[in-house]
């Protein structure tokens, strides 16, 4: 019988929706159980093997329910191996400092939990699914609008998970 695996995900715009199917079609096809679901509809995480988290990073912060998914399931995520990845900007422009401020961001929405693999990707900014202030944001900011989505990096990152997480 193979390890069963939950990628859950917070996915406000879609983008990390989609990184966390890439990682669950990896993981599939390595022959493990998967189920893919976001965090609010995950209601336990027993059963699984290893439990495999994403979220967003935006405008300093991680986005939606990754706090309380670990809150409300914390007993049995310190039981079994978890993996988180969020997705952002930062690793776009190339800046230590940033990646550095997103790491301890990322770090502090996943307290107490210590993955025993992380990453953070490089996200997706697309400006139609953006609200009016956060494309004004983005243009005060001068910050990159595009796909910036690394689909071999993710795909490398998922086929090293069950290594990483000893399942």
């Amino acid at each position: 019988m193979s390890a069963r695996i939950l990628v859950a995900y917070v996915s406000p715009k879609g983008s990390t929706a989609e990184i966390a199917e890439a990682i669950g079609k990896e993981l599939k096809s390595a022959g493990y159980s998967i189920d893919i679901a976001e965090m609010k509809a995950v209601s336990s995480v027993e059963g699984y093997n290893a439990v495999v988290m994403g979220a967003p990073l935006y405008m300093g912060k991680v986005v939606g329910d990754m706090a309380k998914f670990i809150r409300k399931h914390l007993d049995d995520l310190e039981k079994i191996p978890v993996a988180a990845f969020t997705v952002g900007m930062s690793p776009v422009d190339k800046n230590p400092a940033s990646m550095e401020k997103a790491t301890e961001i990322f770090h502090r929405a996943l307290d107490p939990l210590k993955p025993a693999a992380e990453t953070i990707f490089a996200g997706k900014v697309d400006p139609e699914k953006l609200s009016f202030m956060q494309r004004w944001m983005i243009g005060k900011a001068q910050a990159p609008v595009g796909d910036f989505r690394d689909w071999d990096a993710i795909a490398t990152w998922a086929k090293e998970l069950p290594g990483k997480l000893g399942i």
